[in-house]
């Protein structure tokens, strides 16, 4: 069986392992550069992430374990830790709520609200009832102690991953009294 000129050239292509290694490298270098970057700022964007989350948590945990009532210094005290947890001192913003459930009449009351940063207005009576589906289900009478946290996320390289706001929502019921009282 007689081969063509075409299928000898393939073969013997096939079977070359003669090349440039300043060629290959120069075909292979974008690809493993952004190979490196995308991980680099995959990871970048999973720590802040964690880093916020964490920090939210950190608050209000300190807030329910406030036997003492809590004052605009305090609320101030927080918005400076959480910009310390995330590693940015500009762009952190926050909403620190007490909220009571009054079972009898379904439906939950702010007690007080705070906010720290561009967030938004602290939370009312009326407002509360547009995240009263991401609120607990609370024993009659009961607190909980509500923490919303916004940062802003700009990835250190442009591979698929737009800036973001990260928000968190966190509650947590007061531990050792049965509210945290706002100190006039």
């Amino acid at each position: 069986m007689k081969q063509s000129r075409f299928s000898r050239y393939i073969k013997s292509f096939a079977r070359d392992t003669d090349g440039a290694v300043a060629v290959e490298f120069v075909i292979l270098f974008p690809m493993l550069a952004w190979a490196l970057m995308a991980s680099y700022t995959f990871f970048d964007g999973y720590r802040q992430s964690a880093a916020n989350l964490k920090a939210a948590y950190t608050i209000s945990d300190l807030i329910s374990r406030e036997t003492q009532g809590i004052d605009e210094t305090y609320i101030d005290s927080m918005q400076t830790l959480f910009s310390v947890m995330t590693r940015n001192p500009a762009g952190t913003t926050m909403r620190i709520s007490v909220i009571k459930w009054n079972g009898r009449k379904n439906k939950h009351v702010v007690k007080w609200s705070k906010v720290r940063g561009e967030f938004g207005d602290p939370l009312n009576n009326t407002t509360v009832l547009d995240i009263k589906d991401k609120l607990p289900n609370m024993p009659n009478q009961d607190n909980v102690i509500l923490v919303e946290t916004k940062d802003f996320y700009v990835p250190p390289f442009k591979v698929g991953i737009t800036p973001k706001s990260l928000d968190n929502f966190v509650f947590t019921r007061p531990r050792f009294t049965d509210q945290v009282a706002w100190a006039s």
